[in-house]
């Protein structure tokens, strides 16, 4: 008997603690928290499942507990209780009302899922300047393992890890990958969709971003040993910035010209220069690193800083398994001289 008081006394504590630990959580990457006419439209969507079963729930207790009162066993009363098996009322009830329910969830749930996935046009020539001016941008992403590309055809930038869109103004998305099957997903901001290799297989989305701000997005889809480490960050920012950020991206600017950075650039362009771009030259096996100066994370995951820049040159497969970079075995001074190159890697603001 005093292990089931024990027993009870632990359960309601465990309880709270749970109830405490589902707001922890980054509220940059919370679906929770909608920062973008995506997200608000599949959260609106779960305040109303959640208010029918809810309201479902609630009915169902009350009846449960009226029948356990009303109908209980008295003392003495050995009656059956009337059989109800046959009443057509009955199963009108309890078959209409869950064909109705469902037709509350479905409705809105089918037309949200096809106006998420219907993306605007781009004007054509001959729709005339203004036509384009207005049409929404477009973003190609493509997801490799494990790491996200983003390229702006229309501006002629590419970027790595870090997305850039401006505030309140619709993106279109076309979604592939390079490999495997991915999952993009930017809980903030809207839904996720699967990215397919293959070029016939482009799968499209939009983005409406609300409010200024950096999220966080990531693969929401299993996809290799570091699938849980394929995050890449989303900065939102007013449309002055974005444009300025455009022109940026096209001039790196190089820190300034010391013995330790023309070192650092005759180690890359030797090593890494045939995988990874820098501006308008370098391969596309790997991310581009226009900017890469500028980033805050180091593969998707690390602070931006030189000792994780360093120890993600070293050692790749210990921070990110699985992922296509090869071991260098830079020494000690390669590794400082190459790590200031890439810390230069600045766009011209």
């Amino acid at each position: 008997m005093k292990r089931w008081l024990r027993l009870g006394r632990i359960v309601p504590i465990f309880g709270l603690m749970l109830l405490g630990l589902m707001g922890c959580g980054n509220p940059q990457m919370s679906a929770l928290q909608p920062q973008g006419k995506g997200a608000e439209a599949a959260y609106d969507l779960m305040i109303l499942s959640l208010v029918v079963m809810v309201v479902v729930l609630v009915i169902v207790f009350l009846l449960f507990t009226y029948v356990l009162i009303k109908f209980r066993k008295r003392k003495g009363d050995d009656s059956i209780p009337e059989q109800v098996e046959g009443n057509h009322m009955l199963e009108l009830l309890w078959t209409g009302i869950p064909i109705v329910l469902l037709i509350i969830l479905a409705v809105p749930t089918v037309m949200t899922t096809f106006d998420l996935a219907v993306t605007e046009k781009a004007a054509s020539g001959e729709e005339g300047e203004e036509a384009k001016k207005d049409a929404p941008m477009t973003v190609k992403v493509t997801a490799h393992q494990f790491w996200w590309e983003f390229e702006y055809p229309e501006l002629g930038v590419v970027t790595a890890q870090e997305l850039y869109l401006p505030v309140d103004t619709r993106t279109n998305v076309e979604l592939s990958s390079a490999d495997v099957i991915h999952s993009f997903w930017i809980p903030s901001i809207s839904g996720k969709m699967d990215t397919n290799p293959g070029d016939k297989l482009v799968n499209k989305m939009w983005l409406h971003p609300e409010e200024i701000g950096t999220f966080q997005g990531a693969c929401a889809e299993l996809c290799g040993d570091a699938h849980a480490l394929m995050y890449f960050q989303v900065k939102v920012v007013s449309q002055e910035k974005f444009d300025a950020w455009v022109e940026s991206m096209k001039t790196v600017k190089f820190a300034d010209a010391s013995s330790d950075v023309s070192e650092g650039q005759k180690i890359f362009e030797n090593n890494c220069l045939q995988c990874h771009a820098v501006g308008d030259k370098g391969g596309k096996v790997g991310p581009a690193l226009t900017g890469f100066g500028d980033n805050e994370k180091v593969a998707g995951i690390l602070d931006h800083n030189k000792e994780n820049i360093m120890k993600w040159i070293n050692n790749p497969h210990d921070v990110k398994p699985g992922n296509n970079m090869p071991d260098f075995n830079f020494d000690d001074a390669q590794l400082d001289a190459l790590s200031d190159y890439l810390l230069g890697l600045e766009t011209a603001k």
